[in-house]
């Protein structure tokens, strides 16, 4: 890849995957262009699944024939590409648990953000009015309207398939409110999860809460009675390329690991883990639906065989690691209820 041509980043405002991307290529001061995706200037190559965001990368000739989708992938392919301002801890029991943090963000915390845009009122008004507007600001009255029927349509049907549902409700609102807590009591210690730096796990976070708290409102009304200092370290997060970073330096060691982030990881334990693990059962034996257990009650979605491919890298990443590395790990993820994801 020639510098003369930076990356494309396709995806959209209300999408919490595009800004989490978008926050990574900020805080790496890699060059890159932003673009509306669906608009007039979405020039960008076609990809297997018309999903957000898109990372596009040129030829030598400044042409965009390749492109991907999928943060974390995305996140990994940049690591080959460009060494400064790491993501990943030079510790691999420390990047293993960064690894967790970012997918409890991306495949558990979405379940919140999902379910504020589309349960509550005020939410969904906001979120059908603006979502069209990415494509096409200047789009005449009757198609916006035709076009708010149909996101508010699509995206209400789908509710009960990532969970959101009125029996759902307690657990998925409670875990936001855990979530609140938990970081508010992280960033009063420190900056980041793992380190005076950020992580994946970190911009995973990043990505479900820039919309949690800053864009739908009840979810952001919460955060600003119930967490400033999560609201302050989004806004701030946002964009990182500011920050000071020498380097390897700034991780934790696997022996430092703050005691906030341990409380995380009993968090991820109680709830990401116990329904990524109903959920490959349901994918294995073929149900229409996965049932667990979750905060002591019950839990019920559709399963999502995306999800079950997460958990089998999950352990792959885990089962890489030396032995004394995965000893380490066991350590400090006895009694968080996480064990079970590495069986």
């Amino acid at each position: 890849m020639s510098a003369e041509y930076p990356l494309q980043l396709g995806g959209g405002y209300g999408s919490p995957y595009s800004l989490k991307m978008r926050s990574v290529f900020r805080y790496r001061q890699i060059p890159f262009t932003w673009v509306l995706r669906g608009s007039k200037h979405d020039r960008l190559p076609p990809v297997p699944v018309r999903l957000i965001p898109v990372v596009a990368f040129p030829d030598d000739q400044g042409e965009y024939t390749e492109a991907m989708i999928d943060s974390s992938p995305q996140i990994m392919r940049l690591e080959t590409m460009f060494a400064e301002r790491s993501l990943v801890p030079t510790d691999p029991v420390v990047a293993f648990l960064d690894y967790l943090i970012e997918d409890y963000g991306d495949e558990w915390v979405t379940k919140p953000m999902y379910h504020y845009r589309w349960y509550y009122d005020d939410a969904i008004d906001k979120a059908a009015k603006l979502l069209p507007l990415d494509q096409n600001l200047q789009v005449s009255d009757a198609d916006w309207e035709d076009r708010q029927r149909f996101i508010t349509d699509r995206q209400i049907g789908r509710m009960a398939l990532v969970g959101s549902t009125e029996a759902n409700r307690p657990i998925i609102e409670n875990s936001y409110t855990r979530l609140l807590d938990l970081l508010t009591a992280s960033f009063s210690a420190g900056t980041f999860l793992l380190g005076d730096r950020p992580g994946r796990g970190d911009f995973g976070l990043f990505g479900q809460l820039r919309q949690l708290v800053g864009w739908d409102p009840e979810s952001a009304r919460i955060a600003v009675e119930r967490a400033p200092r999560v609201v302050h370290w989004v806004d701030m997060t946002d964009d990182l390329s500011w920050w000071s970073v020498t380097g390897n330096e700034g991780w934790v060691g696997r022996d430092e690991i703050p005691a906030t982030t341990i409380s995380l990881l009993h968090e991820i334990g109680r709830t990401y883990a116990p329904f990524m693990i109903a959920n490959a059962e349901a994918l294995q034996s073929g149900a229409d639906e996965m049932v667990c257990e979750i905060d002591g009650q019950e839990y019920r979605q559709g399963p999502f065989a995306y999800q079950g491919k997460c958990l089998a890298w999950l352990r792959e990443q885990y089962a890489a690691l030396s032995a004394t590395d995965r000893s380490d790990v066991d350590r400090l993820l006895a009694g968080t209820g996480c064990e079970p994801l590495l069986s």
